[in-house]
């Protein structure tokens, strides 16, 4: 028994779930979301809750009815609240920029980096140095901010780069 698949998904007033076949779609107030889960596992909605249950008992299957309940646990979180996520951006002249299409990053090189903002996702430079990742796709939010910190990770000796607010560890230099 899988102990994440066995737990419904409670569905909040604002949530509106469809079920077509293996097409799962919601909608709310922040947006619209749809998936087509595998034949191995079959979604029903009963009294605001969203059931996942097994098509048979092989392995697949076993492994597709927790996945399957994780993802549309975190499909109802993104329709109803949302995800973001907060990069730090440390290092001496290292700094963020927003406007609507894209984010310019400097970052120590030569140049300016631009990256093209995604469709459906907001980049916020709370300050020159901190950014926000927002979407109602958990998805989008982590390739994103895998695509910032991409640029520059940090770094262990100085400590400088982009990092995602897990600790930097340092490694200790050479001594003389």
């Amino acid at each position: 028994m899988s102990r994440i698949g066995k737990m419904p998904v409670i569905l909040p007033s604002e949530v509106e779930c469809i079920i077509e076949g293996q097409l799962v779609s919601l909608s709310g107030k922040l947006g619209k979301l749809s998936f087509s889960f595998p034949k191995e596992v079959s979604i029903t909605v009963e009294d605001g809750k969203i059931k996942v249950i097994p098509v048979g008992e092989t392995k697949k299957a076993r492994s597709m009815w927790g996945l399957s309940r994780s993802l549309v646990n975190n499909m109802v979180i993104g329709v109803s609240k949302g995800f973001e996520k907060r990069l730090e951006i440390t290092g001496v002249g290292y700094k963020a920029a927003t406007d609507d299409k894209f984010l310019t990053l400097n970052l120590g090189y030569s140049h300016e980096i631009k990256i093209e903002i995604p469709a459906g996702v907001k980049v916020k430079a709370e300050k020159p140095t901190s950014l926000i990742i927002s979407s109602h796709d958990k998805q989008k939010v982590g390739e994103m901010s895998a695509l910032i910190v991409k640029q520059r990770p940090p770094e262990p000796y100085k400590g400088k780069g982009i990092s995602d607010g897990t600790p930097i560890r340092r490694k200790e230099g050479k001594k003389k």
